[in-house]
């Protein structure tokens, strides 16, 4: 596995860099093959907050996991544990539609530790449904409106491209566009 660490606000030191790197490692029991990809890892300081944040793309699908801390070492620990339940709940996935679909080998080792996972659901329940009609406005008007009703997000009919876009508060207290991109 290729890692890829980099400090921001932060001097990575070299134990703290071998402790990421040993306990990123510790996610190629799950695979087959070594992971080719090159993992990102991101340290920094956010508002006294330890932060990490890890990117690890594969075939079809990117894990990421961000967690924060007083302790870097505890968030490391934190965000291997949130990897490992995606990782698995992945793995589940997509060994499940390779039987359904007659595949002849699994992408991920199987299990054969005695050692049992509790396994995330699958279904997703959907508990609540709304419908509002979309005033057509500029981003400053719905960042106003967003702010407005207290929300981290707001979805409005952008005036300039009608075409419904997403506002949304980014944790470093700055706002976010979301737009969809037209393909032809």
């Amino acid at each position: 596995m290729m890692i890829s660490i980099r400090g921001e606000h932060l001097e990575v030191t070299e134990a703290l860099r071998d402790y990421v790197e040993k306990k990123l490692n510790r996610l190629d029991r799950y695979f087959e093959a070594p992971l080719t990809s090159d993992v990102q890892v991101k340290l920094s300081v956010v508002k006294g907050l330890q932060t990490i944040e890890v990117a690890i793309p594969l075939t079809g699908v990117l894990l990421r996991a961000e967690e924060r801390n007083s302790d870097m070492y505890a968030s490391i620990d934190l965000v291997v544990d949130k990897l490992e339940r995606q990782i698995r709940k992945h793995k589940t996935r997509t060994n499940r539609k390779i039987r359904e679909e007659g595949g002849k080998r699994d992408l991920f080792k199987i299990e054969t530790s005695p050692v049992t996972f509790m396994e995330e659901e699958d279904d997703f329940e959907l508990v609540r449904n709304k419908r509002f009609d979309l005033k057509p406005m500029d981003v400053e008007e719905a960042i106003l409106q967003m702010n407005l009703v207290g929300h981290s997000f707001f979805v409005f009919s952008n005036m300039d491209t009608d075409s419904v876009n997403v506002v949304y508060k980014r944790n470093d207290g700055k706002y976010g566009l979301i737009e969809p991109a037209v393909y032809k």
